[in-house]
């Protein structure tokens, strides 16, 4: 029996030190959540050696953790009218530490495999709380400041990842990936507590809508599954991806319309109604998607093809959040008067510059060339969020802004995991097309190939050593053209992308506030 919902309770913004500590603790609990999804991809050969497995197998270290926090973000708006948003928040750090804690400490690969997903579900509330309490703690005015604060954390993990994982893993052992979030959790925790204990938002009994929640975790899960495993099972050519898509798709049908009939639905699919919430969360997760998708190929393809090491790759990567940084404050402090959906084409113009500059990019480039872009990408970061949030949640009522946040939040989640899995088979398949071009150029007839093989066999090697020199060489510049064009065509697909934040409507005032009143 559902209670009917209680007037929602205003409380005024955090003042002075005490906007600053809430401010530290829950962009601390966000990077938290977001570098553990990307720390334990380099340490992948260390655990799954050290525990006796292969790396096709510890690779479910990464799919159980992006399958249940996909589950359980949406569930967020839900779970908060039950349970109280700071209740909630404090529950999902305090189990998120617990859940590394038993990662770390894990015996076997089953267990590991088991703590992360439990993991990746307590993990779910964190992000679209933090955005949430963020913005509470700011007055209207400045809540442009607000997601600048909480979007640098964003960007910024899940670059820093990598290179972290990679060094404690080098330096230290695997399961310190885990063990280094129960000191930021404490700190997290104590702060939000101390802070946030009196500002609970009101709750009240929802009833469990447990056939929704079925279906959620069935088509979710499933499609994370696919995404997940699709590369390594050759994707439709396998029964298991078949099917799974089968259950993605005829699960995903029914619980739309399941939703969309029951009283009290486990997601507000609602919210779709609102041309702002879909037009600001479909170009946040699209342009998400394309850029973690090109953020998981630049390293492999330097590591891979270029002869450079975990750590010369993350170095490439790490200047990223120089100007993210710089500039974040100022877009924070401006959105307010400048219309987002001017800074959003912005950014979208700069992402596909720096995209342009990399398709360009050959064999022969070096360091400095290589890390040009990343530097620049850093400006299409900072005006990159902030406003596309401004956008998704303007003009919403107090009491919907968790599950918006967590709705927009599980699309985007969802777009970097499809990104990834897109942008990597795509390069695999157009480094296989440019492969079977160039080898038929390697013939007698081609003045350039014969010259190279006689230069190498004038060097000592046996006619198969040259003919796996030539080969060598054409894989490497195979790779170079499937990178190029991976680059340009998501240089055109940010382009793309523009039209789509101007179908938002212009918010009176600026959107940054009414982003920052429905968190009051």
């Amino acid at each position: 029996m559902a209670t009917a919902a209680p007037a929602y309770v205003a409380h005024p913004p955090l003042e002075g030190a005490a906007r600053v500590w809430g401010t530290i603790a829950l962009s601390a609990a966000t990077f938290m959540n977001v570098l553990d999804s990307s720390i334990a991809n380099v340490s992948l050969p260390a655990i799954s050696g050290d525990l006796g497995v292969s790396t096709t197998q510890g690779t479910w270290v990464i799919t159980s953790f992006a399958v249940a926090n996909a589950i359980a973000v949406p569930l967020t708006g839900f779970m908060t009218q039950r349970f109280g948003q700071v209740r909630l928040f404090m529950a999902s750090v305090i189990l998120f530490m617990v859940a590394s804690l038993l990662c770390g400490l894990a015996p076997n690969m089953t267990t590991l495999i088991l703590f992360r997903a439990l993991q990746g579900f307590v993990a779910g509330p964190m992000i679209p709380l933090s955005q949430t309490l963020l913005l509470s703690s700011y007055p209207r005015a400045k809540a442009g400041l607000a997601m600048a604060m909480w979007s640098m954390t964003t960007l910024v993990a899940p670059v820093m990842g990598p290179l972290l994982g990679g060094w404690i893993t080098d330096n230290i052992s695997w399961p310190w990936i885990f063990y280094i979030n129960i000191p930021v959790g404490i700190v997290a925790a104590a702060i939000t507590w101390a802070l946030y204990r009196k500002r609970e938002s009101s709750t009240h009994k929802v009833p469990i809508d447990a056939i929704g929640l079925a279906l959620l975790v069935l088509w979710v899960g499933s499609m994370q599954l696919m995404l997940d495993k699709g590369k390594e099972l050759d994707w439709f050519h396998s029964p298991e991806i078949v099917t799974m898509a089968v259950i993605a798709v005829v699960g995903f049908a029914f619980f739309l319309i399941w939703e969309l009939t029951d009283k009290h639905p486990v997601v507000d699919l609602s919210l779709f109604k609102r041309r702002n919430f879909w037009s600001g969360a479909v170009a946040t997760a699209v342009a998400y998607g394309l850029f973690f998708g090109n953020v998981v190929l630049l390293p492999l393809w330097l590591q891979q093809w270029m002869g450079y090491t975990a750590t010369q790759a993350g170095m490439i990567m790490a200047p990223v959040g120089l100007l993210a940084i710089f500039f974040s404050p100022v877009v924070g402090l401006t959105v307010a008067k400048i219309d987002p959906r001017r800074y959003a084409t912005f950014s979208f113009l700069v992402f596909a510059l720096v995209l342009w500059m990399r398709s360009n990019f050959n064999t022969q480039a070096d360091f400095v060339t290589i890390i040009i872009p990343t530097i620049i990408q850093g400006i299409a970061m900072a005006f990159f969020f902030i406003p596309l949030v401004t956008i998704t949640l303007s003009g919403l009522t107090p009491d919907r802004i968790a599950a918006a946040s967590g709705l927009s939040n599980f699309l985007r989640i969802t777009a970097g995991a499809m990104g990834t899995s897109i942008t990597t088979t795509l390069w695999e398949n157009r480094a296989a097309l440019h492969h079977s071009q160039l080898a038929e150029s390697v013939n007698q007839g081609n003045n350039a190939a014969t010259s190279a093989m006689s230069g190498l066999a004038s060097s000592g090697l046996s006619t198969e050593q040259v003919m796996g020199q030539i080969n060598r060489i054409v894989d490497q510049q195979s790779f170079m053209l499937a990178t190029n064009d991976i680059f340009y065509a998501s240089a055109i697909l940010f382009l793309l992308l523009i039209p789509l934040v101007w179908l938002a409507r212009p918010q009176r005032g600026g959107a940054g506030g009414d982003a920052a009143a429905g968190a009051h």
